[in-house]
């Protein structure tokens, strides 16, 4: 597709149980988590969308992110992008700089439920961005010649790949904890009411909790966002 308001929104108009990829050259209103705007440069980055029936409960569901992730990192991983990393909840990281992140929708199809994944990852560094932003950005550009299509079509397997063995076995943190940029530093967790929450990363719950430990015990942060990080 050339150019759309946004994959998901697309996918999630669509009727059926098939799985469906959609890639688009552009994205005039491309979303992040929580309503954020996705900012990409129009047939630079990588912006697409995969589409899957699942029939896992729906209690389950909040770990897709985070399958998503684990297959979206392996992939980048092979492709040549070695330091690839994941940081909680959704985002794709190089050394603590943002590369990429994931979307996750879903719809009730009767018994089951239609996700949609939407994932968007930076090709080319885009100047100027990191200052409006006010983050650090890593681009594919610095570590390999990227392919678009077949980066697309490898991410995509994966992630299909990863989604079969999800229906089967539900989620599995230690997947998501080797790949995890955080592991045993302090984190600063803002949640989704604004408070926020300090202490040492370890792991993750079985239902893809956030698991920190500090003077109070371990505490599981079920929603939120990792807004500092460093050695413990």
């Amino acid at each position: 597709m050339g150019r759309c308001a946004s994959t998901n929104s697309v996918l999630l108009k669509e009727p059926g149980v098939a799985a469906v990829v959609l890639a688009a050259e552009a994205q005039t209103a491309g979303r992040g988590r929580r309503g954020r705007r996705w900012h990409s440069t129009p047939g630079a980055d990588l912006t697409f969308s995969v589409a899957a029936t699942l029939r896992r409960p729906a209690r389950e569901l909040a770990a897709l992110s985070l399958v998503a992730g684990v297959a979206a990192t392996r992939a980048l991983r092979s492709a040549g992008v070695e330091r690839a990393a994941l940081k909680w909840p959704n985002d794709l990281v190089v050394d603590g700089a943002k590369l990429g992140g994931i979307l996750v929708e879903t719809r009730s199809a009767g018994a089951c439920t239609r996700a949609v994944f939407g994932i968007g990852i930076n090709c080319r560094r885009a100047p100027g961005l990191e200052s409006r932003l006010r983050r650090r950005l890593a681009s594919l550009d610095a570590f390999i010649t990227p392919d678009r299509n077949a980066l697309i079509r490898e991410i995509s397997r994966d992630l299909l790949a990863a989604l079969q063995r999800f229906e089967l076995r539900g989620f599995e943190a230690a997947d998501w904890e080797a790949l995890d940029a955080h592991a045993g530093q302090r984190l600063r967790v803002r949640l989704a009411d604004g408070r926020t929450l300090s202490g040492i990363a370890c792991g993750l719950a079985e239902d893809g909790a956030l698991r920190l430990r500090n003077r109070s015990g371990i505490l599981a942060v079920r929603s939120g966002r990792v807004v500092t990080a460093r050695a413990a």
